[in-house]
């Protein structure tokens, strides 16, 4: 039997994007899509007991389906990732939590690029705790871009990329790494020539795949 991992997605749009890098990162293991649009909507806090009851009954779909490990890309409930873990008895990944774990390895002086304010408020918060935890000084810049998402929605993608690309150009002249923790962006910085980027920019999809990929590989 061949291996198999779980991903849960807030956009459907996220399933073709990872689909393409799973097949490049770890060709072979079959994806266990489950997405929920209706949590986009719920990202105030007080609708955190509803959104993690749902994040975990995803989970444990994913599980019960043959996942051996599950990847919750929906970056604005990143930070309900062990919550989400009690629920399944396989490992639970965020991408949230990985890219803000990749940037703090690098500078402390990082910066946040997203089009929906509950995920750059999440990467932010994310940080601020990791920092504390470990007892260091980070300084966070965060660049929300209006009217981006609902451009992606429309699928008006140059409206949305002209966006984007005007908040990061303005971002890399106030932080030393920049952290795209959505995977709807990654296909904008791809546009960004490595000459043209001043600092180093984190998309999110690829570094959540492979961390995926080895954390399946040490359950081999």
């Amino acid at each position: 039997m061949g291996r198999k991992v779980g991903m849960v997605h807030a956009r459907c749009f996220n399933v073709r994007l990872f689909n393409e890098l799973a097949s490049e990162v770890m060709p072979g293991v079959e994806i266990v899509h489950l997405v929920d649009e209706g949590l986009p909507s719920m990202s105030d806090e007080r609708f955190r007991e509803q959104v993690v009851r749902r994040l975990r009954w995803l989970a444990f779909s994913a599980e019960e389906s043959g996942a051996e490990a599950v990847l919750l890309t929906c970056t604005a409930f990143g930070r309900l990732v062990d919550d989400v873990k009690e629920a399944v008895s396989v490992p639970v990944l965020s991408v949230l939590e990985i890219i803000t774990d990749e940037a703090m390895g690098m500078s402390d002086r990082i910066g946040i690029l997203g089009t929906y304010p509950g995920t750059v408020a999440s990467a932010s918060q994310i940080i601020q705790e990791q920092a504390k935890h470990s007892g260091k000084q980070v300084e966070v810049k965060t660049s929300f871009c209006p009217d981006a998402l609902g451009a992606l929605i429309r699928e008006d993608l140059a409206t949305h990329d002209r966006i984007v690309l005007e908040h990061l150009n303005q971002l890399m002249e106030e932080a030393a790494v920049i952290v795209v923790p959505q995977p709807s962006i990654d296909r904008v910085i791809k546009q960004v020539p490595e000459a043209s980027r001043k600092v180093p920019i984190m998309p999110s999809a690829l570094l959540s795949v492979q961390r995926l990929k080895d954390t399946l590989d040490s359950l081999a």
